[in-house]
C-alpha cells in the first residue's frame, strides 16, 4: 500500500473515532507498527493529526463517531478484479423471483452491475446499492431504516423492531472483514448487532470474500463457521484455507478473474 494512501486511511481513521491506537491502523492498512508510526509523525509534522501515547487523534475532534473499519471508497479501490468476479457468481445463484438480502460492503456492491438485468425484491442496508438498482434495474428494493453511516455508506437501525423483522429471504449475501477458524468476523459492534438480525431473516447464508479476508482477524465474532451455507471466494485461496471450510462442511465457490467459477462442494 502507498504511503499516501495509507495517509487517507489514517486520517478518515481519526476523524471517525475520538483516539486511534496504532494496532487499530495495522490491521486498516495492513502494515507494520514501525511504518505506521513513521506515518503518524510524519502527518504530526504536517500538523494534519496529533501524535498520541500508543495512536494519533483528530486535531479537532469528531463530533459524530463512525463505525470501525476502512472507509467504503478505500476499500473500493481494493481487489476490484476478484469483487467483480465473486459477486457474478453470487448472482448466478439468483433466479427472477426470487428474495435476497445484500448487505452493505464494496464486494457486495459489484453485484449491482449483474443484477440490473433481473427481477428480484431485494432487501438491504447499503445507501449505494439501494441507490444503484432503483437507477438501473427494475428490481424491488427495500431498504432498512436508521442511521447512514457515510464513511461506509450503510444504515444501521439502534431499534429492535425496526422493518428487518418484516421481511424473508431465500439467501443473503454479504462481506466480511475477516474468516477464521472462529468463524466469520466483524470490526464493529453495531454491525455485528445488524448483521445478525438480517442472518435471522434468511434460510441460507452466502458469504463474499476474496482471499485476502482469510488472512484478516477481528476481534468480533459475527457467527459460527457452521452457519455459514457458501462462500464464494477467488482461486487465490489457500488450501489450508479451504480445508477449513471443508471441516466445517461450508460449500465453496470459487470465482476466476475471467468470469469463470468452479464449484467444490464439501
Amino acid at each position: 500500500m502507498h504511503e499516501k494512501e495509507r495517509h487517507r486511511i489514517i486520517l478518515s481513521a481519526v476523524e471517525e473515532r475520538p483516539v486511534v491506537t496504532v494496532l487499530d491502523l495495522c490491521s486498516l492498512t495492513g502494515v507494520s507498527e514501525a511504518t505506521i508510526r513513521r506515518d503518524i509523525s510524519t502527518l504530526h509534522m504536517q500538523k494534519r493529526l496529533r501524535r498520541v501515547r500508543g495512536g494519533a487523534e483528530a486535531i479537532t475532534p469528531p463530533q459524530f463517531v463512525g463505525l470501525a473499519g476502512r472507509p467504503f471508497a478505500v476499500n473500493e479501490t481494493l481487489k476490484t478484479a476478484e469483487k467483480q468476479a465473486i459477486a457474478r457468481a453470487a448472482v448466478d445463484m439468483c433466479s427472477d423471483g426470487d428474495s435476497i438480502i445484500i448487505n452493505g460492503g464494496t464486494t457486495t456492491f459489484q453485484m449491482v452491475h449483474p443484477l440490473a438485468r433481473r427481477r428480484m425484491q431485494v432487501f438491504t442496508n447499503s445507501f449505494p446499492i439501494a441507490e444503484h438498482l432503483l437507477k438501473h434495474s427494475k428490481n424491488t428494493v427495500m431498504v432498512s431504516g436508521g442511521v447512514i453511516y457515510r464513511e461506509q455508506n450503510i444504515i444501521l437501525s439502534p431499534f429492535d423492531n425496526d422493518v428487518t423483522r418484516n421481511f424473508y429471504a431465500r439467501r443473503m449475501f454479504m462481506g466480511a472483514q475477516g474468516l477464521g477458524p472462529h468463524g466469520l468476523m466483524e470490526a464493529d459492534p453495531l454491525l455485528i448487532q445488524a448483521e445478525q438480525k438480517l442472518i435471522g431473516q434468511t434460510d441460507e447464508l452466502v458469504v463474499l470474500a476474496d482471499s485476502s479476508k482469510f488472512a484478516q482477524r477481528s476481534s468480533l465474532v459475527l457467527c459460527q463457521l457452521e452457519r455459514i451455507d457458501t462462500i464464494i471466494t477467488d482461486d487465490g485461496v489457500s488450501d489450508q484455507a479451504a480445508a477449513m471450510l471443508e471441516a466445517a462442511d461450508v460449500t465453496v465457490v470459487i470465482a476466476d478473474t475471467g468470469g469463470a467459477q468452479e464449484e467444490a462442494v464439501s
